[in-house]
């Protein structure tokens, strides 16, 4: 039978040690507690079960405990010390071996009190028959004065004395002088030493003296504890053992170098990195028998290979998409240099297809910077524009401290269509003529619009920030993302435009349960004939991500686009020079892994600064309709947290416009 875990010496108090059981036969009397029971024995976490104990009496197979007279910690290590606790399964439990339970608990109590500095406890118990084979055992605890540390000596001498790496835990000790004595603290500022010194390479490090005495009658405790370090070791040979990829681009992923002052955490970096690269099962990346001689510590890498070619397939919804899947194969080993292929196809409703082909070299330090040489054929929905996009090229990344920087040059083609109504009049084939000035019957022409053809080369340079220690892995967000680009008549641009477009989003934690995210957005556009700009390369908001309560990329500015003979001609929202977007949210975490928030947004696509005015629809006399600069929308959501990321059901009210309600749904690492 698995019991609960005392605290001792070097335990903290944690529900992790109170271990899962099983159902047990519940109190006949019912009651709220027993109501809380059932529904807390239904969860399979241990921390459910500790709630269990701290909140209700023990009640288990006949047996009720009930702890008075100590703080929650100290009741819980109270609990995994009774003997009690370990006969709660049985179903006979006779007189005899009550009374001999009953008489360890003056003792089990004491050691139990031993690490929260109480060294002489008052302990009351008493036990009585509430009916056959159902025991009721009620104990009252008065702790005592506790023993309060008289003095505290830690500190470290030899070779690494006065490295911050030790220095960081001598000067934040949570032992001091004239506070009360809690041994969990004084085992984890010895275990916190000793560690350091064995992540860092002190590996013939040990404590020269490690003292806890207690004078219990004086109700004092002393504490010293001496580490000598000895000599910090270093990075020996790495012996690779693999047939996958050249050595020369293995050697590459090492986080460090031979002769480098040794740094356990650059081994699992060195792991994590070639995890990362995925040409490899079966991973080992080791440290070998420490050279004592030489003072040196040998890494082994062992590796087998993984599968070459990996598809697949993939669904999902988000209010602004709708519907869309995805297939994709890669080939994760093109060659023993470690280049890779991929091919993506995605459909959505607003996506209408993306079909994307990458060929990665890696270069410089491979866990983090490539060559890749990217095609991409896309349609999509912008506003009222049906945008047709081509593009290839290459692309550096490159990484430089917290900074990823990514420059590119693109050939791009790009064309769109916008798809219009306008009265018209049936010919004798009874097709609908858009326009015509031929008497017949009246009926309405669908017309489709083709916006100018743009054939141009791209270049521009993205930053990102990254998180210290980046090994590569795909970043969803980014705290500051910035894009400039342009072309021009040379590059064979129609409008000689320069673009940048900047984002930054930064989560504030409040309180242990209170967040606040904020997000803010910019671009602007600098283009000599913008009006032939194409609709891909403008900004839109409007949405998840930017301003709920409007539709998806429903904020824009008005274009009037013709048919070719001039005949047919009508405003579509294309997009605009420059976008200013932010959101405040409020988020609050709520028990089982959710949580509810509150957001304002603002935001909006425009041409120029000013009241934004457009053309009214089929308006007779012709009128425009004016509003503010910004937009605004506000709502509420609910977050569910599974584990690698989060949904978000969110409903927002457009503020500044009349207008219903939307919902959005979505997927997302964030809050």
């Amino acid at each position: 039978m698995t019991e609960p875990e005392p605290l001792t010496a070097g335990h903290v108090y944690n529900p992790s040690f109170i271990r899962r059981r099983k159902k047990a036969e519940m109190s006949k009397r019912p009651g709220v507690c027993a109501v809380r029971k059932q529904v807390i024995k239904r969860r399979r976490r241990a921390s459910g079960l500790l709630l269990l104990f701290l909140t209700c009496p023990l009640a288990r197979a006949g047996v009720t405990i009930t702890v008075s007279g100590v703080s929650d910690p100290i009741r819980g290590n109270v609990l995994a010390y009774l003997s009690f606790a370990r006969y709660q399964r049985s179903k006979h439990l006779t007189p005899d071996i009550v009374d001999r339970l009953e008489s360890r608990i003056p003792r089990e109590v004491q050691s139990a009190l031993r690490p929260f500095g109480y060294y002489q406890p008052k302990v009351r118990s008493s036990i009585k028959a509430a009916g056959p084979d159902n025991w009721q055992v009620a104990i009252t605890i008065d702790p005592g004065r506790p023993v309060i540390l008289k003095s505290v000596d830690v500190h470290v001498v030899g070779p690494g004395a006065g490295k911050r790496l030790f220095t960081r835990i001598t000067s934040r000790l949570p032992l001091h002088a004239g506070e009360p004595l809690n041994q969990a603290d004084y085992d984890g500022v010895k275990n916190d030493l000793l560690r350091t010194a064995a992540t860092y390479g002190y590996i013939d490090a040990t404590l020269t003296r490690h003292e806890l005495l207690v004078d219990p009658a004086a109700h004092t405790a002393s504490v010293a504890l001496e580490l000598q370090t000895g000599v910090r070791y270093r990075f020996g040979a790495t012996t690779i053992d693999q047939h996958v990829v050249s050595e020369k681009l293995v050697r590459k992923y090492l986080r460090y170098r031979e002769g480098a002052p040794f740094d356990l955490t650059e081994v699992l970096r060195t792991q994590f990195a070639l995890d990362d690269a995925e040409y490899f099962s079966n991973l080992e990346v080791v440290t070998g028998t420490p050279d004592r001689v030489n003072h040196t510590v040998p890494v082994n890498i062992h590796a087998e290979p993984s599968r070459p070619n990996v598809y697949s397939f993939a669904g999902g919804y988000a209010t602004d998409t709708g519907a869309r899947g995805i297939i994709s194969w890669q080939d994760r080993r093109v060659n023993s240099y470690g280049h890779k292929m991929s091919v993506d196809l995605e459909a959505a409703q607003v996506t209408k297809y993306s079909l994307q082909s990458r060929y990665i070299i890696p270069i410089g330090d491979p866990a983090v910077e490539n060559l890749t040489l990217a095609a991409t054929v896309e349609q999509r929905e912008l506003a009222d524009v049906d945008a047709r996009t081509m593009s290839i090229g290459p692309s550096v990344t490159r990484v430089t401290g917290r900074w990823q920087i990514v420059g590119f040059i693109n050939g791009v083609h790009a064309t769109g269509t916008v798809q219009t109504s306008v009265p018209g009049t049936l010919n004798a084939s009874k097709a609908c003529i858009a326009a015509s000035t031929q008497p017949g019957t009246a009926c309405t022409a669908n017309v489709t619009i083709g916006l100018p053809t743009n054939d141009m080369l791209v270049p521009g340079v993205d930053f990102a920030s990254v998180p210290k220690g980046y090994l590569g892995e795909p970043m969803f967000q980014h705290g500051f993302f910035a894009e400039i680009r342009g072309s021009e008549g040379a590059f064979g641009s129609r409008a000689n435009f320069l673009q940048i477009h900047v984002q930054v989003e930064r989560v504030f934690n409040l309180a242990p349960k209170w967040h606040l995210l904020l997000r803010d957005e910019a671009g602007a556009t600098l283009a000599s004939h913008f009006e032939a700009m194409p609709p891909a390369m403008r900004f839109f908001a409007g949405g998840e991500g930017s301003v709920r309560g409007f539709a998806y990329n429903d904020l824009s500015p008005t274009q009037q686009y013709c048919t070719s003979d001039n005949e047919v001609c009508d405003q579509a929202k294309a997009g605009g020079k420059d976008v200013f977007t932010g959101t405040v949210e409020f988020d609050r975490d709520l028990p089982r892994n959710f949580g509810i928030a509150a957001f304002f947004d603002y935001g909006n696509a425009f041409n120029h600064l000013g009241a934004q005015c457009d053309e009214v629809a089929d308006a007779s006399p012709p009128r425009q309709e004016c509003h503010g600069l910004l937009e605004y929308g506000a709502g509420i959501g609910f977050r569910v947290r599974l584990p690698v990321l989060t949904l978000g059901i969110d409903i927002g009210q457009p503020l500044s416009q009349s207008g219903s309600p939307r919902l959005y749904i979505n997927f997302s690492p964030k809050l």
